[in-house]
């Protein structure tokens, strides 16, 4: 195998620029340009030399084949991070033989083609990445530290419990079997089961998390929306005018509220309208505003606007208090109280998120799911359908296996993999 190369750290100047290296050769690359190899796992002040010249002064680590991120031999080049030292390093690894620079999210496969991490930690650990707020961290940080595989592992062990059982009726089908397994293994399957169903019910919320929840703020033209968001943002993100129709497309403004990615939606103010362009814009907010996550309605005197009804948690406030009463802002008035609402009906919701976070995750399980109701009624129907229930039972397996990496991933890796840094 290769040994590949690269920086993990993030291009450009910095107090400290990381080049990490990782395969059977990245121990004798440290003897060749350190003159010794450290202790594993404690780093060491060393001279980096290419010849007679001096590279830098570095702390350099050593991590042992089976005791490193990838499983394989590791170093890492802790450099000054100027970008001509970076340059300079990474030049002389590109010039010894059996080293190439790593491909986009290389290191992180060979740590799961060597049983470092499983599938859903790759996953977890590309979210990591990309977080930008605490919940999607800590949900982050679940998956990486295995959740997602202890979950499937468990329900692994009383489905191969169940298919046992009656793969044990099969096998003994000539003999007079003295305990009728039924209810033991329509038990473990209603367990399963159940557990399975709520896990894909909690799926939908983890992937909010991980993409982002959706408000929209909804209303006649001219309530006050455009100003409302752009307070929200504290920018002017939307262009506000007293003419109604001013704002034709939705207009989106990422926000952190209490820890969760939100995004603001300003909608068109929506009305029946014979300019054809601004019937686009109602069009178009209609259509965001009933997928939305939550709504905003600002009302006006006018009331509510016709084709959208609010829901139970949807937030109704008369729009532009600075005229009576809601929210403004112009003022600022409300502003706090209306994401404190927001906040708190959105924390609600995440409240129910499961270990699963993707579609993918989501899909495999409802495969699994289909194939344990299949299962239950072959149990049912008697001893002569037991081989069809243990087919059935056989494939919910495969389906939970397909959720670590175990059966039918290899078509998702590049996608995967693409999204990853090349030091990663």
């Amino acid at each position: 195998m290769d040994t590949i190369f690269a920086l993990a750290s993030a291009r450009g100047r910095a107090g400290v620029a990381v080049i990490r290296i990782s395969g059977p050769l990245a121990w004798d690359v440290v003897r060749d340009l350190s003159g010794t190899l450290p202790e594993p796992r404690l780093a060491s002040l060393r001279l980096l030399r290419d010849g007679a010249e001096v590279l830098d002064q570095a702390l350099v680590l050593c991590f042992a084949a089976g005791a490193s991120f990838t499983g394989e031999q590791v170093a890492e080049f802790h450099l000054h991070g100027s970008t001509a030292t970076v340059a300079a390093v990474l030049r002389v690894l590109g010039d010894r033989p059996g080293l190439r620079m790593a491909e986009a999210g290389e290191f992180t496969r060979r740590a799961l083609e060597n049983g470092c991490l499983d599938l859903a930690q790759v996953e977890g650990l590309s979210d990591l990445i990309e977080a930008e707020t605490e919940a999607q961290r800590r949900q982050a940080m679940r998956v990486l530290s295995g959740a997602v595989g202890a979950r499937a592992e468990g329900w692994r062990r009383q489905l191969i419990r169940a298919a046992a059982l009656i793969e044990a009726t099969i096998d003994f089908a000539d003999e007079d079997v003295p305990v009728d397994v039924t209810p033991e293994v329509t038990a473990l399957l209603d367990a399963v089961t159940a557990d399975l169903r709520a896990e894909a019910e909690g799926a939908k919320v983890s992937e909010r998390i991980r993409d982002g929840f959706e408000v929209a703020i909804v209303g006649l033209p001219n309530a006050g929306k455009s100003t409302l968001l752009n307070a929200l943002a504290g920018r002017e993100a939307a262009i506000t005018s007293e003419h109604a129709g001013t704002t034709r497309d939705v207009i989106e403004v990422r926000m952190d509220l209490a820890g969760l990615p939100v995004t603001i939606l300003d909608t068109a103010g929506l009305r029946e309208t014979e300019d054809a362009v601004e019937a686009i814009g109602v069009e178009r907010a209609l259509t965001r505003a009933r997928a939305a996550d939550l709504r905003v309605f600002l009302i006006s005197d006018d009331g509510l606007p016709d084709g959208l009804a609010p829901l139970p948690d949807d937030i109704v406030l008369r729009g532009k208090a600075d005229a009576g009463g809601g929210v403004s802002g112009k003022t600022g008035a409300g502003v706090a109280d209306l994401i404190a609402r927001v906040s708190a009906i959105l924390e609600t919701r995440a409240a129910g998120a499961a270990v699963v976070t993707r579609e993918r995750h989501r899909l495999a399980i409802l495969r699994a799911v289909t194939a344990l109701e299949s299962a239950r009624a072959e149990v049912l129907n008697g001893a002569d359908r037991a081989e069809l229930a243990a087919e059935d039972m056989r494939h919910a397996i495969r389906a939970l296996d397909s959720l670590v990496g175990r059966v039918d991933v290899e078509h998702l890796l590049g996608e995967i993999f693409a999204s990853f840094c090349i030091g990663k």
